[in-house]
């Protein structure tokens, strides 16, 4: 460390406390009432978190006490698995025990808040990252942290320091918080928008503007119903849906069964094939790609963790369950099941595994992006959830799926509808980008503000305040007279 201010020194842990000392390394047997036991888990934000931690017997936590005697002022610092976070317990804390992967620290001639922000700091971070051993788990032995070295202010610096930190690290904390609600809050805004979409509140105003489509949604499926007839078949019962989740739709728009908007094929709507004929030997480095769950997000297509199907398999089995481009993806499990997606045209063919439906929509009367919306849609995820079954899983059969009810309004009326959610879930897009962007820039400004302070830069120099070599000296002087321990004499051989 070079470049500090006058006044400022380089001293190792064990120069300025008079304890360090780690945790239990064999913690006691756990009980159901009794004193806690700490771990690294419950140092966190620079506190200490008493929401889960291990109860030990009163017996056990007065040899464990006996070792560690944590008490106010003490600086914690996690040494084993995270290294390096760091809380000062408070006046009025109760006692506890600790495990190893806990270190006490001991100055009470430096400021406890000051040398907790200090070994935050970045350079004393990647000295205590680099001095880490193990394999399955990384931690510092106390020798080291022992030899670890802190710049040292002028002791009032130090609490100028420690205070300043105090005051904008809090804003820093209140900021992030604030940033971190801001992915739920997305998430709301985009349902807002599929509820809207799909009650037909959205277009209100645009129905207002294009009179003349009453019913038009109701009579175009209609007109398709002796050709789709010949090509689906439904099997099953219809879904049975209770009344109040069917909500009232606009005059031009109607209830109807999801089969009927689908193309006249008999392959339009299916799920991946069953049995025998579906088996992992059959899976490739190459070939044809297969769409499991993890493949259909809502409204987005996956591309991770491929898997490929033999493409000679492929051509005598699985034909029928493939995909080209524009499809509609829906999942056949989940919590609830129904997220739905399009399979992106011009990747190639692929196939769907049996946990997962495609439907190829009829153009004429439906939008395959509408229907997507739809399936995404909080109405949607209503509705499956009252008909979906499962112990361990939800699921929807493809008997359900096809009987499916879609409120449809006229396919002029569709495509507004695509545009605007698109317009506005574009508008969300770019509040993440800014949002991923704001997380990024507060995730380095405390690492910022910590280098900052420990250059000397954050709070002015004082020149009347006592050099810090001085507390050292008067430090190691007080050292030199205390008393030393006196060693027990070895017992005299016989």
């Amino acid at each position: 460390m070079i470049g500090l201010p006058r006044g400022w020194h380089v001293a190792s842990l064990s120069d300025i406390c008079d304890r360090i000392v780690d945790g239990s390394h064999n913690p006691p047997k756990g009980v159901d009432i009794g004193r806690p036991m700490l771990s690294a888990r419950n140092i966190q934000d620079r506190r200490i978190n008493f929401g889960e931690y291990r109860l030990i017997s009163e017996a056990d936590f007065q040899v464990e006490h006996q070792r560690t005697a944590v008490r106010a002022g003490d600086v914690l610092m996690t040494i084993v698995g995270t290294i390096g976070r760091t809380a000062v317990v408070g006046d009025h804390v109760s006692p506890f025990a600790l495990q190893r992967s806990v270190a006490v620290l001991r100055a009470p001639s430096f400021d406890s808040q000051y040398l907790s922000y200090a070994l935050e700091s970045p350079l004393v971070q990647k000295i205590l990252g680099d001095s880490a051993q193990g394999t399955a788990q990384k931690g510092v032995y106390l020798k080291t942290l022992g030899s670890i070295a802190v710049p040292l202010a002028p002791l009032p610096e130090q609490k100028r320091i420690a205070d300043k930190l105090d005051t904008v690290l809090a804003r820093v904390d209140a900021c992030r918080d604030r940033l971190d609600r801001i992915p739920a809050l997305l998430k709301r805004f985009r349902q807002s928008i599929l509820a809207a979409a799909t009650s037909g509140r959205l277009t209100e105003d645009w129905r207002a503007t294009n009179p003349g489509q009453d019913n038009q949604a109701e009579l175009e499926v209609s007109a398709k119903e002796i050709k789709r007839t010949a090509g689906v078949k439904v099997r099953g019962a219809s879904i049975q849906v209770e009344a109040e989740l069917l909500h009232p739709l606009p005059p031009s728009w109607a209830w109807i069964e999801n089969h009927r908007l689908a193309a006249a094929d008999s392959n339009a709507i299916c799920a991946g094939p069953f049995g025998t004929i579906f088996k992992a030997k059959d899976f490739r480095d190459s070939g044809v790609p297969i769409i499991f769950l993890r493949h259909v997000g809502a409204g987005e297509y996956r591309t991770h963790k491929p898997n490929f199907m033999d493409s000679a398999v492929w051509k005598e089995h699985h034909q029928p369950y493939s995909v080209f481009g524009g499809e509609l993806l829906v999942t056949k499990l989940g919590d609830p099941p129904g997220d739905a997606c399009i399979y992106p045209a011009g990747i190639g063919t692929a196939m769907v595994t049996p946990d997962v439906m495609k439907m190829t929509v009829d153009q004429d009367v439906a939008r395959t992006e509408y229907l997507m919306h739809y399936f995404n849609s909080p109405t949607s995820k209503k509705i499956t959830e009252s008909v979906c079954f499962g112990v361990t899983r939800l699921r929807i059969d493809l008997s359900l799926f096809k009987t499916f009810p879609i409120p449809t309004p006229p396919r002029a009326e569709q495509h507004e509808i695509v545009r605007r959610v698109e317009t506005l879930f574009a508008f969300a897009d770019r509040l993440e980008a800014r949002l991923a962007t704001a997380r990024k820039q507060a995730g380095q400004l405390t690492p910022a503000l910590l280098a900052k302070a420990f250059r000397g830069e954050l709070v002015p120099q004082d020149p009347n305040d006592e050099p810090a070599t001085e507390l050292l000296k008067r430090l190691a002087t007080q050292r030199d007279a205390a008393p030393k321990p006196k060693r027990g004499r070895k017992a005299a051989s016989a």
